[in-house]
């Protein structure tokens, strides 16, 4: 396998954010290592030079898709804070949008989980980036849940991740509805 290129800072380009809002829908609804790039080049209108102008190879798409994916919800997570700052409401808030999602239309899983697992290689960028992206939300939960008083800080962060994590999986597997209010029970019971 090989290891994406450090691609140069890019220029806003349609052709590129074709591609990559292309590649994202099908990665995430049909697997990353199933799908090639002659169709992402033909699905997003563009020409096989111009994939290759903005992404020297699939691996460097592929990433690209896995830190837009972590940069979309890292602004998700900065609009929260522009609207309330009690640290228990915006933990409340962020499972809640986990539960959202799980409900959501094609809802697929994980999209970092579901990268993970097709790049198991700790040493791999693709992985990297989902450690980098399971990283900051790790430290984002547990600097809301120390500002929010709990007493085991660590033991807290850990098991709201897990549920998130849970409810990821259930969500795709499971009732998601049902996943979605024990989700929201299961939060309330660890900052009770």
């Amino acid at each position: 396998m090989s290891t994406p290129a450090t691609a140069p800072q890019q220029r806003p380009s349609s052709a590129r954010d074709r591609l990559l809002e292309t590649a994202s829908q099908i990665f995430y609804a049909q697997g990353i290592h199933h799908v090639g790039v002659d169709r992402i080049i033909a699905e997003a209108g563009v020409t096989r030079a111009t994939f290759y102008r903005h992404f020297p190879g699939k691996e460097d798409l592929v990433l690209a898709y896995v830190r837009h994916r972590d940069q979309q919800i890292r602004a998700r997570v900065a609009e929260l804070f522009t609207v309330s700052t009690d640290p228990r409401t915006l933990l409340i808030t962020v499972m809640s949008g986990v539960g959202a999602e799980v409900c959501g239309p094609d809802f697929r899983g994980c999209p970092f989980i579901n990268a993970a697992a097709e790049y198991p290689d700790p040493g791999q960028p693709v992985h990297q980036a989902v450690q980098a992206h399971r990283a900051w939300f790790r430290q984002t939960v547990r600097n809301l849940v120390t500002a929010a008083g709990c007493a085991d800080a660590d033991h807290a962060t850990a098991t709201l991740l897990l549920l998130r994590d849970g409810a990821m999986v259930g969500g795709d597997l499971d009732d998601s509805e049902a996943v979605r209010g024990h989700l929201e029970r299961a939060v309330l019971a660890v900052l009770a």
